[in-house]
Parts: structure tokens; C-alpha cells; sequence
């Protein structure tokens, strides 16, 4: 079957690298992506297909002039879904129950949290209803797309955990996420910020997976080996029970989000 990816923009120029980052992880995976398009009103105009078309004639995919229809030689499906900002819960609600999906990616406002569009109540009801990894891109930060030329660098993933939410079954997820997007495989780094770290095995076999101890504030800690490491991606497997914006307000995830030096991935627990 193949994957869905939702992806919810203004097509604004601060949404950009989100965009980017949605179209090409579409591409790697041979996915169906959605742009959600947030508008005022319903006579604002949008057409998502130019953006798609500028985007693959910058990376070589094809030319800016063919037909919409030409994005499908590249094995993806791109469809277009129009919702006013007044009415967005019920559209995003909508949209995820008519379209079962993989993933989200969200642009942010960098350092100041989600976009608007995922405030308050909105962002309670959307996260219940999905429980599904959800991609930030907060607007300068480096990321793994570049939006020249599409190319990925995606290399390095910092993946930090605690005794709970159980990170194994995340990894996983994390690992599925990354592989598209390399074939060579990146080095995934999982750290713990504390005295005695959990135990992780990994789903299928069974294996230990070594876990760096780590001491001092949880929250610089973290960003800290981010830099240190120059990490590509920060992965953090989340309450997902609790539907994961409602585990990341207020949490380690959030705050790392608001600093991130880099995209970082929220991934549900299971």
C-alpha cells in the first residue's frame, strides 16, 4: 500500500524548507502527499502544482512547464486539499480520517513552538486523532533536504530516551524513517540524560542497543550533543497513548523542538 504523508502549509516563503523536506521524503519513499493548503478564506487563491514543478525542475526531476501529471512519473501522487483557518480542526480532523496517514510535516515558528495552525485546542484534538511521527521543521535550522538541489544528508540522528515512553518500538520507526533516505544507513546515537539508563532491545532479534549516559540539565544536554554532534535529526519517541502534541506541550520534546539546532521527529510509542 502505498504510504500517505500530510503535509498542512501556507505556502509561505518561512514554510518553505518544510516543504521541501515533505516533497522529497515523498519521493523516497514513493508516497502520496497531501498539501493541506491553510488559507484566510475560501477565495484565496492557491495551486500547489507550481511549487511542486519549481521544486523538481531546481533538483533535475523534471521541467518546470510539463503537466501537473508528469509528477507521477517519479512514482508519487501530489494532491491538493483547501482549508480555511476558521474551520481547520474539522478539515485537519477530515482529512486524516478519509486519508489514513504515515506521517505529518509541520512547519514551526523556529524557536517560538508550532505553527499557528497547531495551537490550543486544535492541536489537542488533531494530535488525539492521529497518533501518527510528525516531522518539525522550524524555519532556520539546517535540514536534511537541501532545497536547491534536493539532495539529503541524513546521516547522523540523535535519538534521546528515558525509562519511559519504551523507546523500542520507536526505533524502529525511526530506523524505517531514515532508510529511504539512505541507503548507506546513518549512525543513530541513542542517549540518556541521567544515572542509569533503560535497556533497549531491538524488536526483531532481540539485541542490546548501546545507550550513552549522559549527565547535567536534560534540555542543554541534549541540544549540546546535537551541536556536538552535528546532528542531522533529533528522534523522540513520545507518549503516544496520549496522542503526541498532548505529550509534547510543556514536555522535554517541546523544549528541545523550541531550540532544536536541527528537524526533529516525534514518534509515538506504541
Amino acid at each position: 500500500m502505498q504510504q500517505t504523508i500530510v503535509h498542512p502549509t501556507d505556502f509561505s516563503a518561512r514554510s518553505d524548507i518544510a516543504f521541501a523536506h515533505a516533497l522529497r521524503i515523498a519521493i523516497a519513499t514513493k508516497s502520496e502527499l497531501y498539501l493541506v493548503h491553510v488559507a484566510e478564506s475560501q477565495y484565496d487563491e492557491y495551486d500547489g502544482f507550481p511549487h511542486v514543478r519549481r521544486a523538481l525542475a531546481a533538483w533535475g526531476l523534471m521541467n518546470e512547464n510539463d503537466p501537473p501529471a508528469s509528477v507521477g512519473k517519479l512514482g508519487i501522487k501530489v494532491k491538493k486539499i483547501g482549508l480555511q483557518a476558521r474551520f481547520l480542526l474539522r478539515g485537519l480532523l477530515r482529512v486524516l480520517a478519509e486519508h489514513p496517514s504515515h506521517l505529518i510535516v509541520l512547519a514551526t515558528h523556529g524557536r517560538d513552538g508550532v505553527a499557528n495552525w497547531l495551537h490550543g485546542s486544535v492541536a489537542e484534538d488533531l494530535s488525539r486523532a492521529s497518533r501518527l511521527p510528525t516531522l518539525f521543521i522550524p524555519p532556520d535550522v539546517r535540514g536534511f533536504v537541501d532545497q536547491n538541489n534536493g539532495d539529503v544528508r541524513l546521516s547522523r540522528v540523535l535519538v534521546p530516551i528515558d525509562h519511559s515512553p519504551p523507546p523500542a518500538s520507536a526505533l524502529d520507526t525511526i530506523q524505517n524513517f531514515i532508510a529511504p533516505m539512505n541507503k548507506e544507513g546513518a549512525t543513530i546515537e541513542l542517549i540518556h540524560v541521567g544515572a542509569s539508563a533503560p535497556v533497549v532491545r531491538r524488536i526483531n532479534g532481540g539485541t542490546i542497543v548501546p545507550v550513552a549516559l549522559r549527565s547535567g540539565d536534560v534540555i542543554n544536554t541534549i541540544l549540546r550533543a546535537a551541536d556536538e554532534q552535528q546532528a542531522d535529526l533529533i528522534a523522540m519517541p513520545t507518549a503516544g497513548h496520549q496522542g503526541f502534541l498532548d505529550a509534547l506541550r510543556g514536555s522535554t520534546t517541546e523544549r528541545v523542538l523550541r531550540h532544536a539546532p536541527c528537524p526533529v521527529l516525534a514518534v509515538p510509542t506504541r
